[in-house]
């Protein structure tokens, strides 16, 4: 029987890549470090949508965490045709203020466990003749960001990944589908609730449903990239042309100077 496999399923977009999938009759596999929430989901979703959900916990910033997931979907005989690479952290530092630590969580987060799942399972897909991989990437992939510069570097190199992936798995049945959001409706951003309704309305923040409905049919057709939402395209194109030194002007401004020291 055929499951969907969706990192971070439990809380924001993968929560609703996990209840879109569902809801189209796909089994699935929801993972994160978050044991209880992952048992309440698989709960829910098997109750409303009349699919099997499998929660299984894993820490996804451990170096083997990738062969801890494949090796558990083997040992149950289960075939994952899609796989969804959502799980994320965000962190606001900059590079010298941020402990070692917390570089290497988000480098295995974002780099190492995705690299690996997806040479795990893209080959299982190959050798059945199909399967679909999405990739969580960023709209911070398409220029520098300071402050989040380990972020978005990260989100550079699944930018990377993913198209180098495409090409290489597109004659093999498998496609490779990587999407870039803006700013989305999730916990990562600390917003009161007015502040989160009129930035949902202005379109400058996505819901978490609008991303998933969005890159879920991108990755169904086949597509290799996803840029949910009008402004998110253009944001993309000006992040695109914006030359790196054109930051420097706005970095010098004194109030920018000030958020820069505190954090």
């Amino acid at each position: 029987m055929n499951y969907a496999l969706v990192t971070g399923g439990s809380s924001g977009i993968g929560r609703e890549y996990a209840r879109q999938l569902a809801a189209k009759g796909w089994n699935l596999i929801i993972v994160s470090n978050r044991e209880e929430d992952n048992a309440r989901v698989a709960e829910e979703l098997t109750a409303q949508y009349g699919i099997k959900a499998e929660p299984l916990y894993a820490d996804l910033t451990e170096k083997d965490a990738a062969e801890k997931i494949y090796d558990h979907v083997q040992r149950m005989g289960l075939e994952v045709e899609v796989l969804i690479n959502n799980a994320g952290m965000l962190l606001f530092s900059q590079l010298v203020n941020t402990p070692t630590e917390q570089l290497e969580r988000i480098i295995a987060l974002h780099c190492t466990t995705p690299t690996k799942l997806c040479q795990l399972f893209a080959n299982k897909m190959a050798e059945r003749g199909g399967g679909y991989i999405l990739i969580m990437s960023s709209i911070t992939a398409w220029t520098p960001y300071p402050t989040i510069s380990h972020y978005a570097a990260t989100k550079c190199y699944l930018r990377s990944f993913a198209q180098s992936l495409w090409y290489e798995m597109r004659d093999r049945g498998v496609s490779v589908t990587a999407v870039f959001p803006s700013a989305v409706d999730t916990p990562f951003y600390d917003l009161d609730d007015k502040m989160r309704r009129w930035l949902l309305r202005c379109g400058v923040m996505l819901s978490a449903e609008s991303v998933a409905r969005k890159a879920l049919r991108a990755m169904f057709r086949g597509r290799r990239r996803c840029l949910p939402g009008f402004l998110t395209k253009v944001e993309a194109a000006i992040c695109w042309l914006l030359p790196a030194w054109a930051l420097l002007p706005i970095l010098k401004i004194p109030a920018v100077k000030r958020i820069l020291e505190r954090i």
